[in-house]
């Protein structure tokens, strides 16, 4: 059962950008995929009108969302949509959230993340100044899914900087987790590998680390290095820059076996946020 991790540098014409992933998932698929996982923003880059693309998605007059489904369908492949803006389902001229979707093979909407974590953050490139809170809202649930390659937790991107989601996915019985993400160039080339490899390692699953890669409108350069990291925190396929379709399976003796071994989820001694809290003494 593969896995596929896919690497765009998605620009602002979503068309196009639809066109080159419609490509790249067609490789995963040839390659045996049974699920892949596209980039954060895989469909636009440098765009300044998420509210009106999702408001359109929501209303059914997108292109995005009828041609995941349809993609799916024809593949017979399971897709982590990266992220698209997607209102709340019951909310439709709401805050867009910052959506990872997880179709299934049958066009179907097997599962929503919506991004928990927001990157309002001022970085040391030629942006300086990221204020996603200014265009999404943020979201509120952990999200894991059954697929045909395993217990999957959803996250994206900035959520990489906070180990207790990846806890909770663990908790929720995840498997593999996915990472779509555009991480910035000087963020990346800082921090991306290091982070990749610890959650996978502290969770014991497969990191399905999707990402941009490249040089986008805005303008903006993305780090790349797209992944696949084993539950040991081995990097079995990487992509420094450019697009790229990343293949590995899953190898559920061995996974089974790094748990047995070390058994972390028994360890746990901090299961919630009051037993993180110091304990009072008396003098």
């Amino acid at each position: 059962m593969k896995s596929a991790v896919i690497q765009m540098v998605s620009q602002d014409d979503v068309l196009a950008n639809l066109q080159r992933a419609g490509a790249l998932l067609e490789q995963a698929a040839a390659g045996g995929a049974r699920l892949a996982v596209l980039p954060e923003n895989f469909a636009a880059m440098g765009r300044r009108d998420a509210a009106a693309i999702g408001r359109a998605e929501a209303r059914g007059e997108g292109p995005i969302l009828p041609w995941l489904k349809r993609t799916a369908r024809d593949l017979r492949l399971w897709i982590v949509a990266g992220t698209l803006p997607l209102p709340p389902v019951d909310q439709p001229e709401a805050k867009a959230h910052a959506c990872s979707l997880l179709i299934d093979a049958d066009g179907q909407v097997a599962a929503r993340y919506d991004k928990l974590h927001l990157f309002d953050v001022d970085v040391a490139d030629t942006r300086g100044r990221y204020r996603e809170s200014d265009d999404f809202a943020h979201g509120g649930q952990v999200v894991v899914a059954d697929t045909p390659v395993g217990r999957l937790g959803l996250s994206v991107c900035y959520d990489l900087r906070f180990p207790e989601l990846y806890s909770a996915l663990r908790a929720a019985g995840a498997e593999l987790i996915s990472a779509p993400a555009a991480f910035t160039a000087v963020t990346g080339a800082a921090h991306w590998e290091v982070l990749v490899r610890a959650r996978a390692i502290e969770t014991q699953c497969y990191l399905l680390a999707a990402a941009q890669g490249g040089t986008h409108p805005g303008p903006r350069e993305t780090h790349g290095h797209a992944a696949i990291v084993d539950p040991w925190g081995r990097i079995i396929a990487e992509q420094a820059s450019g697009e790229a379709v990343l293949l590995a399976e899953r190898d559920t003796a061995e996974q089974a076996s790094i748990r047995a071994r070390m058994p972390v989820i028994e360890h746990r001694r901090f299961f919630s946020q009051d037993a993180l809290r110091p304990a009072h003494t008396s003098e």
